[in-house]
């Protein structure tokens, strides 16, 4: 099946799943030079693929759907299932029908990732939501359908400067002691046709799940937000918002950059003295980047750790977007999340003015992250900044 064409089905591949195949196969799906080729199923189908999964093994395709990724909802752990029951009935060819032939051998990524571990390997291709910052990641398996571990693939400026930062961050993680706390190690970093290339070993997600505490996280934040250790200091002359606000000057072109840049100096100049500590932060300290486990707290997708930042972006990241997860409307979670600001970080013993600056600048950080990433040019609603984020904003720097 070419990317551009119908499937079986009939139905049109998304130009989301064309992208990535065109920058990681680049000679194209079909080969008329004799390479050989691996057949992939597209889970669960060519309208909405999620995964790439290889059809020579049952075992290596359920593997492959197992630990793709941790199901957040009981829904999606029910379309796991079947998909799962489909693959060891061998129903797979009457019910997942789209199919794709990509090449298999010399120069392909699948041999370069062979390489970099130094045996012979079966690939499944996660794909991600579109986003400014989706990358392809492939679950690379053993023939007998052992996991060995997971690699990222930086194809575009961003990606590749993403996929740099995390291996960067892991191999830090990796001469750090960590009680609260299991990441991935490094077990490859390198370049595949121009491309970045990280490949880190799997966490152990199909242990059994243990209740995460709001005192077992918020442990797991202070520690992450202490590996570089910590400073304290005013506001206006701390090394923190020299930084954002040169970000936000690189933005000033941008509508929604410069309305950033304009509040956040009203917030600062109104809070010039205000002394907060400053420490590191994950950048993404979302459920879904984690799991909770008889083995401990796994934690993944390191790319947009940061230090230096003031402490408790994480716990209000994390309060953020498990409201949005849990519907409610962006606007009303943007609120929420400011009002409720010394609550969620109670554990740093935050006066009441100082978590609610902390809340306004992680907005106004995670802001212009979107705005340079260009999150909403790449079709993700929640992104669109002048619909929740800013008007959240210049309500709460208005009245403080």
């Amino acid at each position: 099946m070419n990317a551009s064409q119908p499937s079986e089905s009939g139905q049109l591949v998304e130009v989301g799943l064309h992208e990535v195949i065109e920058a990681l196969y680049p000679r194209g799906l079909s080969q008329s030079d004799g390479s050989s080729t691996t057949e992939y199923l597209v889970v669960p189908h060519a309208r909405r693929p999620r995964v790439l999964v290889p059809v020579s093994s049952r075992k290596v395709a359920a593997a492959s759907v197992r630990r793709c990724s941790v199901p957040q909802s009981s829904m999606s752990r029910l379309r796991r299932e079947a998909v799962l029951l489909t693959l060891a009935v061998g129903a797979a060819p009457l019910l997942l029908r789209d199919r794709l032939r990509l090449p298999h051998g010399k120069g392909s990524i699948d041999a370069y990732l062979g390489d970099a571990l130094g045996r012979d390997v079966l690939l499944s291709l996660y794909i991600g939501p579109v986003r400014a910052n989706r990358k392809p990641v492939f679950q690379v398996l053993s023939p007998e359908g052992e996991t060995l571990g997971f690699a990222k693939v930086g194809t575009r400026s961003l990606t590749r400067d993403l996929v740099r930062a995390e291996a960067t961050t892991l191999v830090k993680l990796s001469r750090t002691q960590l009680n609260h706390v299991r990441v991935p190690r490094m077990l490859h970093a390198g370049q595949w046709r121009g491309h970045e290339v990280l490949v880190q070993s799997a966490l152990p997600t199909w242990a059994a799940r243990a209740r995460l505490t709001d005192g077992a996280r918020a442990a797991a934040e202070r520690e992450i937000a202490t590996l570089s250790g910590t400073t304290h200091g005013q506001l206006a002359a701390s090394a923190y918002w020299a930084d954002l606000r040169d970000r936000l000057g690189a933005l000033v072109h941008q509508a929604e950059g410069q309305a950033l840049a304009e509040v956040a100096g009203r917030l600062v100049e109104r809070r010039p003295n205000l002394d907060l500590q400053y420490g590191a932060w994950h950048g993404d300290w979302t459920p879904w980047n984690m799991a909770s486990t008889s083995q401990g707290l796994l934690v993944w997708d390191w790319e947009r750790f940061t230090t230096g930042v003031p402490l408790g972006f994480d716990a209000v990241h994390y309060d953020l977007h498990g409201r949005l997860q849990s519907g409610v409307p962006a606007p009303k979670a943007a609120d929420q999340t400011i009002r409720r600001a010394t609550k969620t970080l109670t554990s740093l013993n935050l006066t009441d003015e100082s978590a609610e600056v902390t809340a306004l600048l992680y907005l106004v950080d995670v802001g212009a992250r979107h705005a340079r990433d260009r999150q909403a040019e790449a079709g993700r609603r929640p992104e669109a900044l002048g619909s929740w984020l800013l008007p959240a904003l210049l309500r709460h720097v208005g009245s403080a």
